[in-house]
């Protein structure tokens, strides 16, 4: 059995998300629907990183980088640390990088035609 069997029994017992909630988690699945910002939480997921590491990591342009990050601030998916000059960036929370991994965790599934997990 699986962890995760667990946590859906759990998932399932809860009352309903109120629709705060669920505008929220929509808001969220917008700003992840871009293939540029997935790639940005998939890197930021695994720890800091600023916009040049960024930049670089995924082959596109640093004010490109920039616009999407901000995005992504604003969503709440990100947060930022000065460090001197420097700005870096994380995936906010726990949550979040388990919402990144899931997605491409079932992506990878899909890809591959191996099986799902239940």
């Amino acid at each position: 059995m699986y962890a995760r069997d667990n946590l859906s029994d759990a998932y399932q017992s809860q009352e309903q998300p109120t629709p705060a909630q669920v505008n929220a988690a929509v808001d969220a699945f917008r700003m992840l629907s871009d293939g540029t910002r997935l790639r940005l939480m998939w890197l930021l997921s695994s720890g800091e990183k600023d916009v040049n590491s960024l930049a670089e990591a995924i082959g596109v342009p640093r004010p490109s980088v920039s616009q999407h990050l901000a995005k992504l601030r604003l969503a709440g998916l990100v947060d930022t640390r000065r460090d001197g000059r420097r700005v870096l960036y994380r995936a906010r929370d726990s949550h979040v990088r388990a919402l990144i991994a899931e997605a491409l965790f079932h992506a990878g599934h899909e890809v591959s035609g191996l099986p799902g997990h239940d």
